[in-house]
């Protein structure tokens, strides 16, 4: 797929013809494509704009919608919605993959760094259509994408599993949770690394992320589900006091 073509289906992805084309195509460049150029040519700095008006987007429809959810389930709804799990998943299936325009070292490589790029992009996105059509074009894609993806069962998962986990364990007077990096593998600009939850000097779950903090957060969610805190992420009515 040709840049101009991979212009008109993010255009279609997006659902608004951009006036400035140039916006759109730095939120679709990987780093990767752009080296030596500046930092506005690919999407970093379209993702950090994207980042807090999804935040807000988010947080302020969740606020409106659930009348009756506290501060504790909104919060969890929110991180669940604005994870880097559920936003590579949306991008995905919005075909935003095929979109991606990469450099050499990262043509051919598959599966490996997409994850985060496919979030990235995701966030760009949401930067660059607020700087092209304002709070409402950002809105509307937002909503659009991501309302699919809204269950209400999210309100009850852990919204910071290594402290819920650290609570856990200390209310069955076990040693607080450790946590190592075992494993580190992809491009230096886009790495991958992998996290074990010690509990008592066990090994006690396993996790993936794009950061070390995000590998240990989800090696925290395991432990939670194999030591019976949560089941399939969702926190046990024992454990919710």
């Amino acid at each position: 797929m040709s840049i101009r073509e991979k212009l008109e289906r993010a255009q279609e992805i997006c659902g608004r013809a951009f006036n400035d084309t140039s916006l759109l195509r730095s939120a679709i460049t990987h780093p990767s494509a752009v080296e030596g150029e500046p930092v506005s040519a690919s999407y970093e700095r379209l993702e950090f704009l994207g980042d807090s008006i999804l935040g807000s987007v988010v947080a302020l429809s969740l606020f409106k919608t659930y009348g009756d959810f506290d501060e504790g389930k909104l919060t969890r709804l929110k991180v669940s919605l604005v994870s880097g799990a559920t936003l590579s998943d949306v991008g995905r299936e919005l075909g935003i993959d095929q979109v991606i325009i990469l450099g050499a070292s990262e043509q051919g490589t598959g599966a490996r760094g997409m994850h985060s790029a496919l979030e990235n992009v995701y966030e760009a996105l949401v930067g660059a259509l607020y700087l092209d059509g304002g709070w409402e074009a950002a809105e509307a894609f937002i909503m659009r994408t991501l309302k699919p993806h809204l269950a209400t069962e999210r309100a009850e998962h852990p919204s910071n599993p290594k402290s819920f986990l650290q609570e856990c364990v200390q209310s069955d007077h076990m040693e607080a949770p450790s946590y190592k990096v075992v494993g580190e593998e992809g491009p230096a600009h886009e790495p991958t690394f992998t996290a074990v939850a010690l509990v008592g000097g066990v090994r006690r779950g396993r996790g993936t992320g794009s950061s070390k903090k995000e590998a240990e957060a989800a090696a925290a969610l395991d432990a939670l589900d194999r030591m019976g805190y949560t089941t399939n992420g969702v926190i046990l009515k024992k454990k919710l006091g």
